[in-house]
């Protein structure tokens, strides 16, 4: 190595440990602590969104959850309230923009504040291309994407006029990777990661600190709730197997300490899990290699035909290729998740 390769060499490693340097005291800087703090989370009856609410329980916060399903709600609340949580349960369809006003006011009359805002909710749809129909798109747009917006919009002002806040926006691997027959799915998703770092960069200023998630697969038992057409018990079972493998899929309560922890340190972005971490990397240094892998496992998934255009729920897709020792895992996780509930 020549004097100029070591210059080179000492200015890169002197750059990055300066970088090391700033993240670790922005990281503090931007420490927060949930206790005492209202925290709204969407989709907050089920799966994630309720480990989400049991683990910030732990922390102090006080918690709304909101859902469509009022039964699936009201079990949520009562299972909270015995945990000891402050809870208020609020039945909602995000998707309607005037329900979310009503949300964040009735949120913020109750509790005086709305210090922190995960927006979780969100459905599956696993469809080959031939059966997505434009009602596909943009119901998913308006359940993953539109719900989050119509949110945010109400409660981002209250948030600057405060001066302080923190916004969770629950992506997807599948924001940042195409993933075969799940093209409305990540649509939505690809959208919830732009928008996301759009406004984080703008909110900054306001003491507004946006964080975007993308989870790998999570057992959290949702599958039974997901959308599948065409050969929907085909769909259903590869979409569960996966959702199974504990390489391929972490546990909801892993995923739920990962996101409390990133929304903590106000981390820009957090991939869960080292694999997913691991295909973003090559998706997005090695775009072609990562194309043809995609390709190739889009030709092994389940041909059109089956129920065609028509959808019916994982739970009501279940078959015996759906079931084995693997898979037993997020039906254990739906259980106590409160998953079990018949599909909206």
């Amino acid at each position: 190595m020549n004097q100029s390769d070591k210059k080179n060499l000492a200015i890169a490693a002197a750059a990055g440990g300066a970088l090391l340097l700033a993240k670790a005291l922005f990281n503090r800087k931007r420490d927060y602590d949930f206790r005492g703090k209202t925290v709204l989370i969407t989709g907050g009856s089920r799966g994630l969104g309720l480990v989400l609410a049991r683990q910030l329980a732990e922390r102090g916060a006080r918690l709304v959850i909101c859902a469509r399903d009022g039964e699936e709600l009201r079990r949520a609340e009562r299972e909270l309230l015995e945990y000891g949580a402050t809870v208020l349960a609020v039945p909602c369809d995000l998707t309607d923009h005037h329900q979310a006003k009503q949300l964040t006011e009735r949120a913020i009359d109750h509790f005086g504040s709305i210090d922190v805002l995960v927006n979780n909710a969100g459905i599956i749809a696993v469809s080959p291309i031939e059966h997505v129909t434009m009602d596909d798109y943009h119901r998913v747009m308006d359940a993953n994407f539109w719900s989050a917006v119509n949110l945010a919009y109400h409660v981002v002002p209250h948030m600057q006029q405060r001066g302080s806040g923190r916004i969770v926006n629950i992506s997807s691997i599948g924001g940042k990777i195409g993933v075969p027959h799940l093209a409305a799915y990540c649509a939505s998703k690809f959208a919830m990661v732009g928008w996301s770092s759009a406004i984080r960069a703008e909110l900054m200023k306001d003491g507004i600190v946006v964080t975007t998630i993308c989870p790998d697969l999570m057992r959290t038992g949702s599958p039974r709730h997901g959308e599948f057409k065409g050969q929907n018990a085909l769909e259903y079972a590869w979409f569960k197997i996966s959702d199974s493998l504990p390489v391929l899929s972490v546990s909801a309560e892993h995923a739920a300490a990962d996101i409390i922890e990133a929304t903590r340190r106000g981390d820009a972005e957090f991939i869960i899990s080292a694999v997913a971490k691991l295909g973003v990397f090559v998706d997005q240094n090695f775009p072609d290699f990562s194309g043809e892998a995609l390709a190739l496992a889009g030709r092994l998934l389940p041909k059109p035909g089956g129920i065609g255009e028509a959808h019916v729920s994982g739970g009501q897709s279940e078959s015996e290729a759906a079931r084995s020792t693997w898979t037993a895992t997020p039906d254990r996780a739906a259980e106590r998740n409160n998953e079990m509930s018949p599909a909206y």
